[in-house]
């Protein structure tokens, strides 16, 4: 029942975000981001977060913990991730990707001492990452308008909406444990951060417009996940 709440509540917020980010919309709005003015003040805030909070612990982080730890911690969530990759790789139909998943998991959980080590790649088994919204793109759903989620950060309005299926797919979301679920949560995203210190770095000195630069290559990512790096040419966007 608690998940179920959770779940009433991701999708509730994200209902909220739409409604409010309509009264964002003007006349001279980007199509792919007609919610911009709301974007930028969101954009803003996370930045200010991730100054004063992230970018220190993921710097301190980097810099206490021997690369081979790391290494260990990222494998280790890699590899529970790849649980809720093997559902949407299943839900759709990619019967290898479903496979070299679930090979992935049997492999690195029982051969790589929990997830520790990643054999799996070792061996030459590909890592297919799929979440909840790029199966809705899969089965046709557009991406609708661009936003910028509090915290969350860049998104879609398809994959705001698809965050709860994502968070309830988590396995940490199902521990128990209130404490280790809440500290393995916050390891993940040091460990996240931690990974892009130096991009972050090189777009905030390359880019005359960050906010756009961000949105322009999230954009372009996403569908290219979408469409497993081959997206066609009619520059519809799923």
């Amino acid at each position: 029942m608690k998940n179920i709440a959770q779940y009433a509540r991701w999708t509730g917020a994200a209902a909220a975000f739409a409604l409010v980010a309509g009264c964002a919309t003007g006349p001279n709005a980007n199509p792919a981001d007609p919610f911009e003015p709301l974007n930028r003040g969101v954009s803003s805030f996370n930045e200010t977060v991730d100054d004063a909070v992230l970018v220190p612990v993921a710097t301190a982080y980097q810099r206490v913990l021997p690369s081979m730890v790391r290494s260990g911690v990222n494998n280790f969530f890699n590899n529970i991730g790849d649980v809720w990759s093997l559902a949407n790789n299943v839900a759709q139909l990619k019967l290898q990707g479903s496979a070299e998943t679930f090979m992935r998991l049997n492999v690195n959980t029982f051969f790589g001492l929990g997830g520790l080590l990643d054999v799996a790649s070792e061996a030459g088994i590909q890592r297919h990452e799929e979440d909840f919204g790029q199966t809705l793109g899969y089965w046709g759903v557009g991406s609708g308008p661009y936003v910028v989620l509090p915290l969350l950060g860049p998104s879609t309005l398809r994959d705001t909406v698809a965050k709860p299926l994502d968070y309830y797919g988590d396995p940490l979301a199902h521990m128990d444990d209130v404490r280790w679920r809440n500290s393995l949560v916050a390891l993940r995203v040091v460990d996240t951060r931690a990974q892009y210190l130096r991009a972050g770095r090189l777009i905030g000195d390359a880019a005359l417009d960050k906010y756009s630069f961000t949105r322009d290559a999230f954009l372009q990512r996403r569908r290219s996940q979408v469409y497993d790096g081959n997206p066609p040419d009619d520059g519809a966007g799923k």
